[in-house]
């Protein structure tokens, strides 16, 4: 006995099987991926053939016509802490096509309480689509591990109730929200197709008064196109203050389409003039879910460790940098004496062969404890430090390696240079990787990342030949992949889209 299943021009005859369609059923009535997961393992111990469960899977659960249409309440709890939010869905909404999404952050996030912010998107209407406004508060603000949290729960929640297009879901926002675009998608970038921030500024995640959660990567933004909007008498964020950094953006690859409003202050009276360019660019840049190129920064934790088919899984110990990758980081330029090292408060992250520092013997992961008399307190930016003694200055720098103190002693001779003035300062090491895909060929640029994982789908490699990766030059895997339902159920579990399947999960981890 067959059914058979139909999604547009793809037909898929699919074996009968009673643990199968049970276990399929229990995966589709899932409220949240960790439900979903257990589903997963069901389907798996099925019996059910890889075939079988990848049409399944793209085919997608059956939607309910009677889904709440309007202004929907809702809210979503993270510990002990409720997070209100809205959908707002067209009372002309059908289960049997797919809709736009848009997640929309407001601002103003300093206020005391989670209490829901209007009445819906009001004023800030575009195209017919399924609108997410979020709540955010002072102890809640945007840029936390909590809100990013918060908003991966409500968008599973909008995919297992509406027939979401996957490859339409954008991330927009005003102010704060705005500012918080620009942070999201320098930590969680997967299920969005674009950012679009109105009348914020990345300026602002530079500021002490922000607390964030996690390290910022601007190289990150290469994965996704901006939209951006800024008034030129804004008096919080003017043209003037934002444009040096779009034009950074712009310049070194960043895909982004600015709108300035010569006349536009801190508010929106704009959008009725915006709007039409602002979905035109929605309609024309879809998602694609498994794109040949990626770029990730991370400091390796779990929350975010992860663009589209690429997981950073562990940062390697520092090195000698020779070649160090371009960095859309570096933000400008300023004359300095270049001790030839890089840094993490006090703690060596790398050393320049040849330089003045590797002349003293210091080592990559060396703590400099003291200069001379100075002690240096712990999180100290120990080259701030430095530059204040004098070139043929006798130094006597004290390390601790290994648990032991060690005293290196020469003349401090750096090398004048130019020095990159960043956007972001860090206080903790990082792990790259670019990647480009060409067939099944897999070619990786890395920096202080010694194991990835590259999550295969049988969309984008042929399981039928031998897959390379080529990384630093080196190759370290060829060879065949087999997929297993598990890992398709697993990962099917974990990102609820039908469009981004993947049948294997290649672990690489790199030679010292």
């Amino acid at each position: 006995m067959c059914l058979v299943l139909a999604t547009g021009l793809l037909t898929s005859v699919l074996a009968a099987s009673p643990a199968a369609d049970a276990a399929f059923a229990l995966f589709w009535k899932a409220d949240n991926p960790s439900d979903a997961q257990k589903a997963a393992d069901a389907i798996a111990k099925s019996g059910v053939t890889f075939d079988d469960a990848l049409a399944r899977l793209k085919e997608g659960r059956t939607y309910s016509a009677t889904a709440p249409k309007g202004i929907v309440r809702l809210s979503n709890r993270i510990g002990s802490t409720d997070f209100p939010y809205i959908v707002e869905v067209p009372e002309t909404y059908t289960p049997d096509r797919k809709y736009q999404v848009r997640v929309q952050l407001h601002g103003g996030v300093g206020r005391p309480d989670a209490s829901q912010r209007g009445n819906g998107i009001g004023a800030l209407a575009g195209a017919e689509q399924i609108y997410v406004l979020p709540t955010a508060w002072a102890e809640a603000e945007w840029w936390t591990d909590r809100q990013l949290e918060n908003i991966r729960a409500i968008l599973d929640h909008v995919k297992r109730t509406y027939n979401v297009d996957e490859n339409r879901v954008v991330l927009s926002g005003v102010s704060d929200g705005a500012t918080a675009a620009y942070y999201v998608a320098m930590r969680e970038v997967t299920p969005f197709a674009s950012f679009l921030p109105l009348n914020g500024a990345i300026a602002v995640l530079r500021s002490s008064n922000v607390s964030l959660d996690g390290e910022l990567y601007p190289n990150n933004y290469l994965n996704k196109p901006f939209f951006i909007v800024n008034g030129g008498r804004d008096p919080l964020y003017p043209t003037s203050l934002v444009e040096p950094y779009i034009e950074h953006m712009r310049k070194n690859g960043v895909t982004l389409t600015y709108l300035p409003q010569a006349e536009g202050v801190h508010n929106t009276s704009w959008w009725p003039e915006v709007k039409d360019v602002y979905e035109a660019f929605v309609a024309a840049h879809p998602r694609n879910p498994l794109p040949h190129t990626l770029t990730w920064e991370s400091d390796g934790t779990a929350t975010a460790n992860r663009v589209d088919w690429l997981v950073i899984d562990r940062l390697a110990a520092p090195k000698v940098e020779r070649e160090p990758l371009h960095d859309l980081n570096d933000f400008g330029s300023a004359p300095e004496l270049n001790f030839g090292i890089r840094a993490s408060g006090t703690r060596v992250t790398s050393v320049v062969a040849g330089s003045n520092a590797a002349r003293f013997g210091v080592l990559p992961d060396d703590i400099i404890s003291r200069i001379n008399a100075q002690a240096i307190p712990p999180g100290v930016p120990v080259l701030d430090l430095l530059s204040i003694h004098d070139k043929g200055e006798a130094m006597t720098i004290v390390v601790t390696r290994g648990g032991n103190q060690v005293e290196l002693k020469g003349t401090y001779d750096p090398t004048a240079m130019v020095r990159t003035v960043p956007i972001f300062g860090h206080t903790k090491p990082s792990g790259r990787v670019d990647l480009r895909k060409d067939g099944n060929t897999v070619t990786a640029t890395t920096r202080r990342v010694s194991e990835f994982t590259l999550l295969l789908s049988p969309a984008a490699f042929d399981f039928s030949k031998p897959i390379t990766v080529v990384a630093d030059g080196k190759t370290v895997f060829d060879g065949r992949v087999a997929p297993s339902v598990a890992t398709l159920a697993k990962w099917a579990a974990h990102d609820n889209d039908r469009t981004m399947l993947f049948g294997a999960e290649l672990k690489v981890k790199l030679p010292e």
